[in-house]
């Protein structure tokens, strides 16, 4: 009986996770693919490359900034600013910063800074704890999955006027 009941309540959370997964909007600016949950920056303002090389979240600063891909990035430091730029595709997040299991779901959701991890050297973002719990149950499987996604809702947002 209790497996017949977690299975219940396994299927109600994941059916809640993708209502609100298919209710979230597109907020990547015109003709860009980088999410912009915020009119701030790319990953409401954090600093991608502190993710990668201090392991945790930090805001980033308005005056340490860089364009890439039609988004304004802020950095913590003039540092994680040049590093950033020398090569942007080894930090920023996978799927434009959108949740890593909405898009292995073939769907968007804003990516929540704070829900995130670094996967083989790849940032991944994730909605909210409930995203983030069911991607971690096969990681390499949504992974492949999103990746498979990705290019057609990539060309979709870059084609948005």
């Amino acid at each position: 009986m209790a497996r017949v009941v977690n299975t219940r309540r396994r299927s109600l959370l994941t059916l809640l996770l993708g209502a609100a997964v298919a209710a979230s909007g597109l907020p990547a600016a015109a003709g860009s693919s980088i999410n912009r949950a915020s009119d701030k920056a790319a990953v409401e303002g954090y600093d991608v490359v502190a993710y990668h090389l201090v392991g945790r979240p930090q805001r980033g600063e308005a005056r340490f900034n860089a364009e890439w891909q039609g988004a304004r990035w802020w950095f913590a430091s003039e540092a994680n600013r040049e590093q950033f730029l020398a090569d942007p595709e080894r930090f920023a997040p996978q799927f434009g910063g959108y949740c890593a299991y909405a898009m292995a779901n073939d769907s968007f959701a804003n990516g929540d800074p704070l829900r995130w991890r670094v996967v083989d050297g790849k940032l991944y973002l994730n909605a909210n704890i409930f995203a983030q719990g069911l991607w971690a149950r096969d990681i390499p499987g949504h992974v492949d999955k999103g990746q498979g996604f990705w290019p057609r809702r990539r060309a979709e947002l870059e084609a948005r006027p």
